[in-house]
């Protein structure tokens, strides 16, 4: 979709949500330098003109959660947790039509700005419909609760899997968390039920060194040109299988990629080591053990004195349950029925800070109700349409008026 002429960037016509969406979009929150103070005080001041209970969390020096609630009529039982980052990825200003921190929109209504997919388009759906809610009168039995959290773009590290492990989190006593998804260019809404386990291998070699200008054995090089090629041929036998297979998805493979070489000192000197980096992202139907045993076999095929280190080895493969039989998941999906939304279930293909909660035992769903949408997140000229986002915030109000309503489950007896 090609941009439109810039349109005005406020108007008396405009919608109130879209607006405050806009000046979200319009806070700096990028890396390596995001400006979250900003951030959690438009959140807090938002949060406060909806008559939420504010709390911040600092996790560790200079990264705040902040914790918005709307207090339930029975606070025994599980809560529900809205969650969202307020960092975003940093970007490329020579690529991009417009200023990526000043939200233009268009003659179409597209929004462009760094964030408006990923995701402060949900932050700020999840306030809209919860003000939409209180308008209409309504309270529920079950306690609400929106974390905006730092740092997911870079990890989570310092974010999420810091504030999971404290009494504040396990004080919301949650039940069902929502998260985010990804744009659909389909008519479909892709949810996601799982991730991915990120596992970073730096495999090394060592091998004899020399001169540049004699034929060396046992190089370092040598077994090298091993490695990659091993792991490159199993990247290809998955990208096949996705390819001839088109009930796959892209979670549904291991995805490989070399992502960073090392070695040599000089054009004349052979070195005594080498060391290849890979990426390396694996289904949650794969045998991990398994696995590794296939690289630890990759490895000792290339010769002696090879091996591999763990940069990242996440082991957790939890998914969350989309049987009907789980009050949930019936919950979620009753009202994409109700709403004629056409949903199509995945696993997510990189990671979020689902895989957090997940890990630490609630159920969570990744969904950003962005359909007929380009996927753009991390895009140059990333963007969101204004109805696509005021649809959404319908959607987010119907799908937490039946979160909250799950009645009393058999634990909460």
């Amino acid at each position: 979709m090609s941009p439109g002429k810039p349109g005005k960037s406020t108007g008396a016509s405009e919608d109130p949500s879209v607006t405050l969406f806009r000046e979200y979009l319009r806070i700096d929150t990028v890396h390596p330098k995001p400006d979250y103070d900003a951030a959690i005080r438009f959140l807090e001041r938002v949060g406060t003109d909806l008559g939420l209970a504010c709390q911040k969390v600092e996790v560790c020096q200079g990264r705040v959660v902040l914790i918005l609630t709307w207090q339930g009529t029975n606070p025994r039982l599980r809560s529900i947790l809205l969650n969202s980052h307020t960092d975003v990825v940093p970007v490329f200003e020579e690529h991009w039509t417009y200023p990526p921190f000043e939200a233009v929109k268009d003659s179409q209504g597209n929004i462009y700005a760094r964030g408006a997919q990923d995701m402060k388009c949900v932050s700020i759906q999840y306030l809209e419909a919860i003000r939409r809610l209180k308008v209409e009168g309504k309270c529920f039995a079950r306690t609400i609760h929106l974390t905006f959290v730092p740092d997911e773009e870079v990890g989570g590290h310092k974010g999420m899997e810091m504030f999971v492990q404290r009494p504040e989190f396990r004080a919301l006593n949650v039940g069902f968390a929502l998260d985010e998804g990804l744009a659909s260019p389909s008519d479909t809404f892709s949810v996601f039920y799982g991730e991915k386990s990120p596992w970073w291998i730096k495999v090394k070699c060592a091998g004899s060194p020399g001169h540049g200008s004699r034929f060396i054995s046992n190089t370092a090089a040598e077994k090298m040109h091993k490695v990659i090629t091993s792991f490159l041929a199993f990247r290809e036998s998955e990208k096949q299988r996705l390819k001839s297979d088109s009930s796959l998805t892209l979670g549904d493979v291991t995805s490989l990629n070399l992502t960073m070489l090392e070695g040599g000192v000089s054009f004349n000197v052979v070195p005594s080591e080498m060391a290849a980096s890979f990426d390396i992202r694996i289904p949650p139907t794969v045998d991990l053990k398994a696995f590794e045993e296939q690289v630890a076999a990759w490895c000792r095929g290339a010769g002696d004195g090879v091996t591999y280190e763990f940069h990242q080895k996440c082991m957790d493969q939890h998914v969350t349950s989309t049987e009907e039989s789980d009050p949930w998941w019936k919950a979620f999906s009753g009202v994409c029925r109700d709403m004629k939304l056409q949903l199509k279930l995945e696993i997510f293909p990189a990671a979020t800070d689902s895989r957090y909660i997940r890990a630490a035992g609630h159920p969570a769903i990744g969904f950003s109700p962005m359909n007929c949408t380009p996927v753009l997140l991390h895009d140059h000229n990333e963007f969101l349409n204004e109805q696509v986002f005021l649809r959404g915030i319908d959607i987010y109000a119907r799908l937490l008026h039946a979160l909250a309503s799950v009645p009393p489950l058999p634990a909460e007896g």
